[in-house]
């Protein structure tokens, strides 16, 4: 048992000499990206909820349990300016060894004109990324402590330029069903540029992110808390027309407790679970930096806000997620999920 905690432990202390990028600052970004619906519904990033939704374990491979054992899923998210991505997985369990998981997440950005410096026409080309996920995770105290480990071997490809690269995730999750509660601490996307794309090799987007999830005993709602970019405080991104003039023409200074607020507000992403029985659940989510980044002063409308919904036929779990980042509009992200065991099930 001191084995397994030793080795969490020092993976977690090696993420520490990651250093904290901004926006723009790192390459192979598409990591970062949600793919489930029902997380992208709940404000984008979810490290603690328990439950035997698969998608769920690429945010955390600490949330791989035995009860994802023969689970497929499928993830396609409809993005901004014809860009297309998603996610499939598929889960193992072996009993006294431990819970496997696979998965492909892809991005393609579509089909562009080439041209010289002329604009004359040369043809088209492609661009897409590809990460492999190659998770594993076991129990480290009885059943409540869990860690996993996510490997991820990355290709991009743009016209004439291409890139490798591996990352990992390593996570651990605190279950106790008797309280409801679990809490999850991740550190993601550790790892380097194998090859660059110029032969100058950049940094990946590393992050720590940590969370809880809190159910209710005689209620059907759920809630999750996530603090992201645990590695860095400042957030803050300014851009134009963010500044606050009063009437006389003059810049608004914010005060010291607002300056602290929005720093520490833009770590958080809040997201609450309708519970309605096993069958279907109503998600909604809150993230206030997504908010401050996208939104324009005059009309900010539910910039930040997200909202989805799940059910289950049969032996399938559809859900379908919208978060929105723009006036001009938001993201739609649908998800299929079925457990491979329940189309072979011996008929009593």
């Amino acid at each position: 048992m001191r084995k397994y905690i030793l080795s969490i432990s020092l993976l977690l202390l090696l993420s520490q000499l990651g250093m904290a990028q901004k926006g723009g600052e790192s390459t192979y970004s598409f990591l970062g990206l949600t793919n489930s619906a029902r997380v992208s519904a709940l404000g984008g990033e979810v490290v603690s909820l328990m439950d035997d939704d698969i998608n769920l374990v690429f945010h955390n491979p600490a949330l791989l349990s035995p009860g994802m054992h023969n689970h497929l899923n499928f993830n396609y998210v409809d993005y901004f300016a014809g860009v297309n991505y998603g996610y499939a997985s598929y889960g193992y369990s072996k009993e006294n060894i431990g819970n496997f998981a696979a998965g492909m997440h892809y991005v393609d950005y579509g089909t562009f004109d080439r041209t010289d410096e002329l604009g004359q026409n040369l043809g088209t080309f492609r661009a897409s990324e590809y990460a492999l996920n190659l998770v594993y995770s076991r129990s480290i105290i009885d059943t409540f402590l869990i860690a996993g480990i996510n490997l991820k071997p990355i290709y991009s490809s743009f016209e004439q330029y291409n890139s490798f690269g591996m990352a990992m995730d390593v996570g651990i999750a605190y279950n106790n069903p008797n309280t409801r509660t679990t809490i999850g601490l991740v550190s993601k996307n550790m790892g380097m540029q194998i090859t660059s794309y110029t032969g100058i090799r950049e940094k990946l987007p590393f992050e720590i992110q940590a969370g809880i999830t809190q159910g209710l005993a005689h209620a059907p709602f759920r809630f999750n808390l996530t603090y992201q970019h645990l590695e860095r405080w400042d957030l803050t991104y300014t851009k134009t027309g963010d500044n606050e003039f009063n009437s006389t023409g003059n810049e608004v200074e914010k005060s010291g407790f607002d300056v602290f607020g929005d720093k520490l507000m833009r770590h958080l992403v809040f997201g609450v679970e309708f519970l309605l029985g096993d069958n279907f659940h109503i998600d909604l989510g809150y993230n206030y930096k997504r908010r401050q980044e996208m939104k324009v002063n005059a009309k900010p409308g539910m910039v930040g806000f997200s909202a989805g919904f799940g059910f289950r036929i049969s032996k399938f779990h559809f859900a379908f997620g919208r978060a929105s980042y723009h006036l001009v509009g938001g993201t739609n992200h649908f998800s299929l999920t079925t457990n491979l065991s329940e189309f072979y099930k011996k008929q009593p």
